[in-house]
């Protein structure tokens, strides 16, 4: 079950509120929550007696935004929190191996995808190597009723099998409209196969190429199945591509 254990990358920015408060929306009931912060020494100040100080700086403030953002979730589902020091993105790859978290859940900071390739930012790499479904949040157009649409990307494939079974269970929750999506010219081979598996969802044809079909797709959540690429391997993946260009927030499960 996707949302079972949950693991959430906060950083007190309001994309990692975001990301913590759209991870507890999607937790279900028994869903475990665990909020996780990394405070890394290296954005100290690089000066003697300083650092230790700087250092000490950065844990307080991580503590406290780490327990406002608790504190702004706990109504909507419990949740617990933790405090990392080192390094984010492998601090975060060892709590989700911890946990067997099966969901991991970051925000994504206004960067191109090359950008956020070059400088190894942590919703790029998770992406790339995180054991399980990943979760991109952005901010919806109203927090209250997300999601209140979404648009699955099916291929007749078992990746996008997966991504639209994980779709219907939170369409069903949440009474959001679905729709699969097919880039494939209307009434080409294969598109009937998708049609019979999609039952009475919706589908939408596209004859564009499925990234650019997915990120004009009026949704305020896409999912997309992954091949459980890792590494360089995934960096011309359309779950990797989709999760960047989108204006949405994207679930790529895995």
């Amino acid at each position: 079950m996707i949302f079972a254990r949950i693991v959430c990358g906060v950083d007190g920015t309001p994309e990692g509120f975001e990301a913590a408060r759209q991870a507890a929306r999607l937790a279900l009931p028994e869903s475990k929550l665990r909020l996780v912060e990394v405070v890394n020494p290296g954005d100290a100040a690089p000066a003697g007696v300083a650092v230790t100080v700087s250092v000490t700086e950065l844990e307080d403030e991580a503590r406290e935004t780490l327990g406002r953002t608790l504190g702004e979730i706990t109504p909507v589902h419990l949740a617990e929190g933790t405090m990392l020091e080192g390094r984010p993105i492998p601090s975060l790859l060892s709590e989700l191996e911890r946990d067997q978290a099966t969901l991991l859940v970051v925000g994504i900071h206004r960067r191109s995808r090359i950008g956020g390739i070059l400088t190894a930012s942590v919703a790029t790499t998770m992406l790339h190597d995180a054991p399980c479904s990943v979760l991109i949040a952005r901010v919806p157009a109203d927090p209250e009723r997300f999601p209140s649409s979404i648009v699955v990307g099916v291929d007749g494939s078992p990746a996008s099998g997966r991504a639209l079974e994980a779709a219907r269970q939170v369409g069903e929750r949440f009474g959001a409209g679905l729709h699969g999506l097919v880039a494939h010219s209307p009434g080409a081979p294969g598109v009937e196969q998708v049609r019979g598996a999609l039952g009475e969802v919706p589908l939408l044809e596209d004859p564009r190429h499925p990234v650019a079909a997915l990120v004009a797709a009026a949704a305020d959540l896409l999912v997309v199945g992954s091949r459980g690429l890792h590494g360089l391997r995934a960096l011309g993946s359309v779950s990797e591509q989709v999760a960047h260009q989108a204006a949405c927030s994207v679930l790529v499960v895995r």
